[in-house]
């Protein structure tokens, strides 16, 4: 067992996970990854059963029973993290939009630079969004700069979803209260820590858009995020969050 832990959430990422999984062994920090699967109907989690007779005892399978949000999957895979003994435990997409070699540079974010929270940033330099049309880069880094100004916190990416929290951030974090399932659930993980004061640090990345597989982003998931933060703000104003 490592002392780090990669969460990986999937619905249909057959084309990507036996990919990101032997990209994520590679490296020469060791990771242990937690595969967290809605019911894929793609089979991933059965070739992800497969992967685990090679990888004995560093990669795990979580299989739910139906696609219930990447914030609820999120939140199962830090369950299951915490009745274990990692200390770091970080979030990533399947599908290479985020670099497995940035891991090691997140873990050391908090293992060496001693940030509670580290965050794979795609604006903290400029704006660093690869195969994206200009419209949705438009999208993400407005949403960013309004989460910001709503929120009070001084994050460049905050719907980022390439994350590294230490084990006492989620320990302190009640997290049958999180409340949102999408990209939202991102935003409300970083103000909840924000708001008991846990040293938040990012690290510039580069952002590249899936080439396989299919977005699972929405309008009811964009809607969550632009509403659902005024809403978690005003509720933290009156000691409700």
């Amino acid at each position: 067992m490592q002392d780090a832990i990669v969460i990986i959430p999937t619905f249909n990422e057959i084309e990507n996970i036996e990919a990101i999984i032997r990209a994520v062994f590679r490296l020469e920090k060791a990771f242990d990854v937690l595969v967290v699967d809605d019911n894929s109907p793609d089979l991933t989690g059965l070739k992800v059963k497969v992967l685990q007779k090679e990888f004995e005892d560093r990669l795990f399978l979580e299989i739910r029973q139906e696609k219930s949000g990447l914030g609820t999957a999120y939140i199962h895979g830090f369950k299951w993290c915490l009745a274990r003994n990692y200390k770091y435990i970080i979030e990533m997409d399947a599908d290479f939009s985020h670099n497995p070699n940035d891991l090691e540079r997140l873990y050391n974010t908090c293992h060496i630079d001693g940030a509670d929270v580290s965050i794979g940033s795609r604006y903290v330099k400029g704006v660093n969004v690869v195969n994206w049309p200009m419209s949705r880069v438009l999208l993400s880094y407005l949403a960013s700069i309004y989460v910001r100004v709503i929120t009070g916190m001084k994050i460049h990416d905050t719907t980022a979803g390439f994350v590294c929290y230490k084990r006492a951030v989620l320990e302190s974090l009640d997290l049958d209260k999180i409340k949102f399932i999408g990209y939202a659930f991102q935003i409300e993980m970083k103000f909840k820590a924000h708001l008991k004061r846990f040293k938040i640090s990012e690290i510039p990345v580069i952002f590249t858009d899936r080439t396989k597989g299919e977005s699972k982003l929405s309008g009811g998931i964009i809607s969550e995020a632009i509403f659902g933060v005024i809403s978690m703000k005003f509720k933290s104003l009156f000691g409700r969050i």
